[in-house]
C-alpha cells in the first residue's frame, strides 16, 4: 500500500513555515534541502523538516494539508512543539 505525507518545514525555530504533501518524503526534503525546487522554500531557505505525519490515502493527506495551511500560526506552532520541542531536524533520522 503507497504511504503519503504531509509535512512542515521550517527556516529555524518559530522562522517561516512551509506545509506540503509527497509520496516519497525523503526524496521530497531531499530536494528542499538542496534548492532544487524553485519557490518559496529556495527562496526563503526552508530547508529543515519539523513535522510529519503519514496515511495511505492521498486524498486525507491533502485534506490534511489544506487544513493545517488554515491553521492560525500559533496552532501550526503547538503542533511542532507537542511532538518536537526543540525543533529538532527530522530529516537527519530518515536518510540513516
Amino acid at each position: 500500500m503507497k504511504e503519503y505525507y504531509v509535512y512542515i518545514l521550517a527556516s529555524r525555530k518559530d522562522g517561516v513555515l512551509y506545509i506540503g504533501v509527497t509520496g516519497d518524503l525523503l526524496k521530497r526534503i531531499y530536494q528542499h534541502q538542496q534548492g532544487a525546487i524553485e519557490g518559496f522554500t529556495k527562496k526563503y531557505q526552508v530547508k529543515k523538516l519539523v513535522y510529519f505525519e503519514s496515511c495511505n490515502n492521498i486524498n486525507v493527506c491533502l485534506n490534511r494539508e489544506k487544513q493545517l495551511k488554515a491553521w492560525r500560526r500559533d496552532w501550526k506552532v503547538a503542533l511542532i512543539e507537542a511532538n518536537n520541542p526543540n525543533w529538532n531536524d527530522l530529516s537527519d533520522g530518515l536518510y540513516n
